[in-house]
C-alpha cells in the first residue's frame, strides 16, 4: 500500500513539473505575440495542458491530439502559424513513444494529426508558409520526438531484463550449491545403501549359519540369535537412515563402489562368507566403460544384498553373457518352500524399494533396461548395458527396452519403477546458453528461458532501430519535394522593388520581359485577388522579398491586351 502511495506521488509530481515547464513556454509565447487574445492564447492553452499531461500516463494517444488542436489554433491565425504549443505537441509525442510499446496505434494517431493539420490549411486556405509550416515543422514535431522516446523505452527495456537475468543468475548459483548438498546427501545414502547393506547381510548370514553349528550350546546359539536381530535391526535402522538421506528416484550417484573392486571380487567375498552362488562368464570380455563396469558391478550386489536377506538359503545363480554390442548381466535365486525353515527377514519387508529404483534409474541412464520378476527358477533380475554408454543415455533420453514392474515376491524385496522413465536432467543447473539460430544448436532443441527473453528483447530493439532509420528516410521523401517545389515557387516569383520601380504603365509587356521574374506568385491572399481591378484586365502578383518563412509585401501588375495598365503594392497583413 505504501509502495503504491509512494508510486503515484512520483507520478503526480513528474506531471506537474512537465506541466509547469509547458506552462512557462505556452506563457513566454503569449507574453511574445504582444496583443494575442488572453482567453483564447493563454487561458484555453493552460487548461488543455492541466487535461493532456495527466492524460499522457493513461491515454498518451489522446494527448497529443488534444496539443495537436492547439496547434491547429495557430495555422487559423492570420499573421503567423508559428506558436509555442509545438514545443508541447514534441514533449507530448516523446511520451506516446515511451509510454506505449506498440508501433501501429501511435503511427495512426501521428498520422491522423497531420492529415488534419494539413485538412486545416486547405480549408482555410491558408498562405504558403502556412502550409510549409504544416508539411514540416508540425510533422518534424509529431514524428521525431516520438521516435526519440521508442529508443528511450528500449535502453530501459534492456537494462530492465539485463537487471532480471542478473538476479535469475543469481538465484540459479543458490539451487546448484544446493543441488550440490543434495548431491552429497544422496552419495552418503547410496554408499550406506549399496556399501554397508550388503557387508551387513553377508554378516547376519554368517551368524545365521553358525546359530546351526552341531558344537555350540543352547547359550551361544541364543547369542547368536540376539546376534543375528542385531544385525537384522541395524540393517532396518539403516534402511531408513537412507530414507531420510535419499535424494528423490532420478539421480545418478557413483558413490560406494570400493576403488579397484570387480564383480568377480564380489562374488568371491559372497562365497567365503557362505552364500550359495554360482556364476560363470560367457563370451570374451570387451573393454567396458567406467560407467558401464559400475553399473553391472551395482546390478549383482543389489540382487546378492536382496537375495541374501530374504532366501538366505536358497541358491544363487549369477551368469555375465558378453555379445558384440552389449553385456547381459542375470541374476536368478531360487524361491523357498513353504515348509522350509524361517529366517528373520526371508519375507517381503516394508518400503518402498529404494534399492531396485535407484538401480533401474543408473541402468537406464546408461541406455540400458532392467528386468526384474518371478520367472521359471526363481526370481530374475536381468540388466542389459551397452558397452558404451551412449550420449542420448546421458542427456536423459530413454533407453529402448521396457522395464518390468517386479510383484513383490519373497525373493527380493523392493520395486522397480513401472514406467522406464530415463532421468531428467538437473533443473537446478544453470543451462548453456544456446543462441537463437545457432549454428551448433541441434534441431528441435527448446532454448532456455533467458535466451528466448534476450532473443525477444533484442529483435525488438532491431525493429525500433530500423524504424527509426526508415521514418525519417520515408518522412524526407514525402516532405522535402513539397518543400522544395514550394521553395522554388516563392523564389522564382520575386520581383525586386529596383526593378518594380522601372516598371511605366502604358508599355508593351515584351519591353517589360527582361525586368519580370519567371513566373508570377501563385498564391495570393484573398483580400489581394478581391481587390478592385480595372475593366477587362488581367492582374498577375508577384512577391516583393525572398523571406520564406514570413510574409512580404505583393505587388500587383494588371495587363490588358499585352500592356501593362496599372501596377500596385498590396500590404502583406490582411485588412
Amino acid at each position: 500500500m505504501l509502495n503504491t502511495r509512494t508510486t503515484s506521488a512520483r507520478s503526480a509530481g513528474g506531471d506537474a513539473a512537465l506541466w509547469t515547464v509547458l506552462a512557462a513556454a505556452t506563457g513566454y509565447g503569449f507574453w511574445d505575440a504582444g496583443s494575442a487574445s488572453l482567453t483564447l492564447d493563454l487561458v484555453l492553452p493552460l487548461a488543455v495542458l492541466a487535461v493532456a499531461v495527466p492524460w499522457s500516463r493513461r491515454r498518451p494517444g489522446a494527448a497529443v491530439v488534444l496539443v495537436n488542436g492547439l496547434c491547429v489554433m495557430g495555422l487559423a491565425d492570420a499573421s503567423t502559424p508559428g506558436n509555442a504549443h509545438v514545443l508541447s505537441l514534441a514533449a507530448l509525442s516523446c511520451l506516446l513513444g515511451a509510454r506505449v510499446a506498440e508501433a501501429r496505434r501511435p503511427l495512426l494517431v501521428l498520422a491522423g494529426c497531420a492529415a488534419v493539420d494539413l485538412a486545416t490549411c486547405a480549408v482555410l486556405r491558408a498562405q504558403p508558409v502556412w502550409w510549409f509550416y504544416a508539411l514540416t515543422v508540425l510533422p518534424a514535431a509529431l514524428l521525431l520526438p516520438w521516435l526519440a522516446g521508442r529508443h528511450w523505452r528500449g535502453r530501459r527495456q534492456l537494462v530492465r531484463e539485463g537487471w532480471r537475468l542478473a538476479r535469475g543468475l543469481e538465484e540459479r548459483q543458490h539451487l546448484v550449491a544446493e543441488r550440490a548438498r543434495l548431491t552429497e546427501r544422496a552419495e552418503i545414502a547410496a554408499d550406506m545403501h549399496d556399501s554397508l547393506g550388503h557387508a551387513l547381510s553377508l554378516v547376519a548370514l554368517r551368524a545365521g549359519a553358525l546359530e546351526l553349528s552341531p558344537d555350540l550350546t543352547d547359550r551361544d546359539r541364543a547369542d547368536l540369535a540376539d546376534l543375528r536381530g542385531t544385525i537384522a535391526d541395524a540393517v532396518e535402522q539403516v534402511r531408513e537412515t537412507v530414507a531420510v538421506l535419499q535424494d528423490p528416484p532420478g539421480r545418478d550417484t557413483g558413490a560406494g563402489l570400493p576403488v579397484n573392486d570387480t564383480v568377480e571380487d564380489l562374488l568371491s567375498r559372497a562365497a567365503a562368507s557362505g552364500v550359495p552362488v554360482r556364476w560363470e562368464r560367457r563370451g570374451a570380455s570387451p573393454p567396458l566403460s567406467c560407467l558401464v563396469e559400475r553399473g553391472m558391478y551395482r546390478v549383482v550386489q543389489e540382487a546378492l544384498t536382496n537375495a541374501t536377506k530374504h532366501a538366505p538359503d536358497c541358491s544363487i545363480s549369477v551368469r555375465i553373457t558378453h555379445e558384440p554390442d552389449r553385456t547381459r548381466v542375470s541374476v536368478v535365486n531360487a524361491v523357498p518352500s513353504a515348509g522350509g525353515p524361517a529366517h528373520a527377514g526371508a519375507g517381503p519387508a516394508s518400503g518402498v524399494g529404494r534399492g531396485l529404483i535407484g538401480l533401474q534409474e543408473r541402468v537406464t541412464v546408461l541406455g540400458g533396461s532392467l528386468r526384474t520378476g518371478s520367472g521359471s527358477g526363481g526370481f530374475h533380475v536381468t540388466a542389459v548395458l551397452p558397452h558404451r554408454a551412449t550420449t542420448a543415455a546421458r542427456t536423459g533420453t530413454p533407453a529402448p527396452g521396457p522395464v518390468t514392474a517386479p510383484g513383490r515376491p519373497a525373493g527380493i524385496h523392493g520395486s522397480a519403477s513401472p514406467t522406464g522413465t530415463a532421468r531428467r536432467p538437473d533443473p537446478g543447473m544453470a543451462p548453456d546458453p544456446i543462441r537463437a539460430g545457432d549454428p551448433d544448436t541441434a534441431p528441435g532443441e527448446v532454448l532456455p528461458e533467458s535466451a528466448e527473453r534476450l532473443a525477444s528483447v533484442r529483435s525488438d530493439a532491431r525493429r525500433r532501430s530500423a524504424l527509426a532509420f526508415v521514418a525519417p528516410v520515408v518522412a524526407a521523401v514525402f516532405f522535402v519535394p513539397s518543400a522544395v517545389y514550394l521553395a522554388w515557387q516563392l523564389t522564382t516569383s520575386v520581383l525586386p522593388p529596383s526593378r518594380y520601380d522601372e516598371l511605366t504603365p502604358g508599355v508593351p509587356r515584351t519591353e517589360l520581359a527582361l525586368l519580370l521574374p519567371a513566373r508570377a506568385y501563385p498564391y495570393p491572399p484573398d483580400h489581394a485577388r478581391s481587390a478592385p481591378r480595372p475593366p477587362g484586365a488581367r492582374c498577375e502578383f508577384y512577391r516583393s522579398g525572398r523571406d520564406l518563412l514570413d510574409e512580404v509585401d505583393l505587388y500587383r501588375l494588371c495587363w490588358s491586351g499585352g500592356t501593362l495598365l496599372t501596377k500596385d503594392t498590396v500590404p502583406a497583413g490582411r485588412p
